[in-house]
């Protein structure tokens, strides 16, 4: 009786100690079972806590790089089309000279009866033109007498050679053929030997 009085006169405590016990004294082992319990609990807590945490720091740090990953993709992206849209900006602004020189001369055509002049000015500015896009870094590209290659040559016919160390060659070009940069750009179309 004595037992159910001090569990009546204590609630708090009672709930506290484990169903098993029914006085308030615990023995030594018994003590130690309920401290562990308790620490337990209040550790565990207090690892769900920081797990939280560290749990929310690490979302948010996610947040921000996958932000910051979506920014540049979209700066990049930006910058990619502008690159591509002012790609020829350079040899347009090389080649805007040679324009001019053409408007002169075609001026100078109606106003002369000189051929030669005439002959004389469009050559100074073929030649302006051809070095103007050398230095762009575009070739010709030599294929008369050279062995036909199909990698660089597109054989538009074939005529009987002239002679028998010609056969397989280019015997004439039709249209000349251009590297820019070393990479073909336009195929020579030739006359092979057969």
């Amino acid at each position: 009786m004595e037992n159910k009085e001090n569990l009546d006169e204590n609630p708090a405590s009672a709930a506290q100690q484990p169903d098993n016990l029914a006085t308030d004294e615990l023995t030594t082992d018994e003590a130690v079972v309920v401290g562990e319990a308790d620490e337990t609990a209040a550790g565990e807590t207090k690892t769900s806590d920081a797990t939280s945490r560290e749990l929310a720091e690490l979302k948010d740090k996610y947040l921000r790089l996958y932000a910051d990953f979506e920014n540049f993709r979209r700066r990049t992206a930006k910058e990619k089309l502008e690159l591509i849209s002012n790609a020829n900006e350079g040899l347009l602004q090389a080649l805007i000279p040679v324009v001019d020189d053409f408007e002169r001369a075609m001026q100078s055509i109606d106003k002369t009866d000189d051929v030669t002049a005439v002959k004389e000015g469009v050559s100074l500015i073929y030649n302006k033109l051809f070095k103007t896009l050398e230095t762009k870094g575009l070739k010709p590209m030599v294929s008369k007498g050279e062995p036909f290659n199909a990698d660089l040559h597109e054989s538009v016919t074939q005529f009987p050679a002239p002679s028998e160390d010609m056969k397989g060659k280019v015997i004439d070009e039709v249209e000349k053929g251009y590297y820019l940069n070393d990479k073909v750009i336009r195929f020579a179309k030739v006359i092979v030997g057969s």
